[in-house]
Formats: structure tokens, sequence, C-alpha cells
């Protein structure tokens, strides 16, 4: 990038996640992922015609993920020719949309709507935002997956983001977003998933590594400027960190465990099967519906100290050079 190009990526970046912060992601408004869900279904489909998952898992991978990189860079490209503010619409809008802040806090938020209402719809709100089966879950269980599930997409939707936004701008960071949506959909263990979903989940692994350390140590530190436990949250992040079959979701999970005093982990049931996963935290006292919003505050927390550092540091870099 030319420097002029890189500081209008830079102020498109931070128009982007300012937008997120405050409007989150409306329904109406035309979604990429939504666009790489559908053609990561399609490729499936067809890869499962050939039978050979292992090897097709690396071309689901490779194609999936090439074909959105592509398209973002093509637009954005084509934007350039029309003139610089087209381009800088198209830059905030592609970043913008690449994160998700506000709407998996407000996903989480009306979970614990729904649970005030009834355990039942708790259940099925609940089953929006987790892959987790949640139709035997107890108010503990649901409230404790929603927690879980911020804090480990906390990384994914939000700090990861910004690392490949400010490191290559929003081609980058969509480059990231088809391999994190290919995780999310075929990214599991189970018998269906296994052979065709190993390819994604190992390179979401690789790209989540640098983004989860750094997300899970801001989390600690954050807990300390929200009011929460500081101190625990970094001895739960030193001691469980490595808790999880993830090499990556337990930083985070781990800082928020430490943070709000909660146990996280145990058992979860994924279609119909249930999997033991290690203790995250100290059982130390009940979950309430207040924990989400403790949550919600440490997620937003943490996501803005990382834009701090992330983009001072990009910014650092091109005054440098």
């Amino acid at each position: 990038m030319t420097g002029s190009l890189f500081i209008d990526c830079w102020l498109a970046v931070t128009a982007g996640f300012v937008l997120d912060i405050i409007f989150g992601d409306p329904y109406w408004l035309p979604h990429p992922v939504r666009f790489i869900g559908w053609l990561i279904s399609k490729t499936e489909k067809h890869i499962r015609k050939s039978k050979k998952l292992r090897r097709g898992a690396v071309w689901l991978l490779a194609f999936v993920s090439l074909v959105t990189t592509g398209i973002c860079f093509g637009l954005l490209f084509g934007l350039s020719r029309l003139g610089a503010v087209w381009l800088f619409i198209g830059m905030t809008y592609f970043s913008y949309t690449a994160l998700g802040t506000t709407c998996l806090a407000k996903e989480a938020k009306k979970v614990g709507q729904a649970l005030g209402e009834s355990l039942e719809s708790g259940r099925k709100r609940l089953s929006y935002i987790v892959g987790r089966d949640t139709a035997r879950l107890n108010e503990q269980e649901i409230i404790k997956a929603t927690v879980e599930t911020v804090a480990e997409n906390t990384t994914d939707g939000s700090v990861s983001v910004l690392f490949y936004l400010f490191l290559g701008g929003p081609v980058l960071a969509y480059f990231f977003k088809a391999v994190s949506t290919l995780d999310s959909m075929v990214g599991y263990k189970d018998e269906r998933y296994r052979d065709i979903g190993w390819a994604s989940a190992r390179f979401d692994d690789v790209l989540n590594y640098i983004p989860a350390r750094l997300s899970g140590v801001l989390m600690a530190l954050s807990a300390f400027v929200c009011g929460l436990d500081g101190h625990n949250a970094c001895r739960i992040l030193k001691r469980d960190h490595a808790n999880h079959a993830s090499p990556n979701c337990a930083w985070t999970e781990a800082a928020a465990a430490g943070a709000l005093g909660l146990q996280l982990g145990g058992t979860h049931e994924y279609f119909g099967k249930s999997f033991e996963k290690p203790a995250i935290g100290d059982d130390t006292r009940n979950a309430t519906c207040d924990d989400i919003r403790r949550m919600n505050r440490l997620m937003y927390t943490t996501v803005f100290c990382a834009f701090v550092i992330l983009g001072g540091a990009a910014g650092l870099a091109v005054l440098i050079n």
C-alpha cells in the first residue's frame, strides 16, 4: 500500500469499527457472510458427491477462501476506478460487516431476556448462537454457554478481524472471515464433518493463534477496568488457558471465567453425542443472568483495547516507513 492508501484504509477500518459498535448488523443490510455460508453449503454438497472427503476438505478450504478474497478484492478494485470516495465507502462497508461485536452482544442479551420468560425460550434463543445441543440444558448451563460463546467469539468475531483489518485491510480480513465461517459450519469432529472439515478447523486455529492470546491477555486486564475480578482473571488465564481441545478457545474463556468467578467447560452435547471438556475456572458460585451483561461489558472493553493497540501499532508503522 502507498502511504495515502494506507491512511485511507486505516480511516475506513476505524469508521467500520464505529459503525459496528453503534449499529451492529441490521437484518436488512446485505451481508457478505451470508454469501460465504451459501458458497460453503453448495461447495460442500458437490465435494460430498466425490466421496473423497479428506482431499475434498483441502479443496473446500482453498476454493471458498480464495473466491471470497477474490470477490472482495475485485469489488474494491472496481470501486477504486470510480474514485477515492467510492473506494473509501467500499472499504468501510467491508470493515463494518467483517466485525461482529455488537451483534454478538445483542444476541447474548436476547438469551438472558428469553430465559426470563421461560427455560424453553432460553434454550431456543441460545441455539441461534451456539453449535451444541440446547434441548436439555438447565438455566445454569444456558447462562454459562452464553458466557462461553461471547468469550470465544470475542476473538473470532472481533479481535482477530481487527488484527487482519489493520494488517492487510478488508481483503485480508475477508480471507480470515471465509476460514472462520468454514470452521463454524464444517469444523466439527463428529462423524459427518470430521473428514470434510479438518483442513478448515486446523487453518482457523493457525489464523487465530496470535489474536487468541492477545484477546486472552487483554480480557484479563480489561476485567480490572470493568470492576470485575482482574486478579482472578489473570490467575485462571495462567492456569487454565490450555484446558480445551482447541489451542485458542480457552484463552478468553479462562479470562472470562476468572473475571466472573464461574466455572465453564464440562459435558456438552453435539449432534446427539456427549463430549467431556476440561473445566475452566473455579466453581465458586452459581451463574445468574447478570453474568451475561457483565460478559458483554467485558467483551466491549476487550475489543476497544484491541482496537487502540492494533490501530496504534498500524499507525506507528506507517509513520516509521
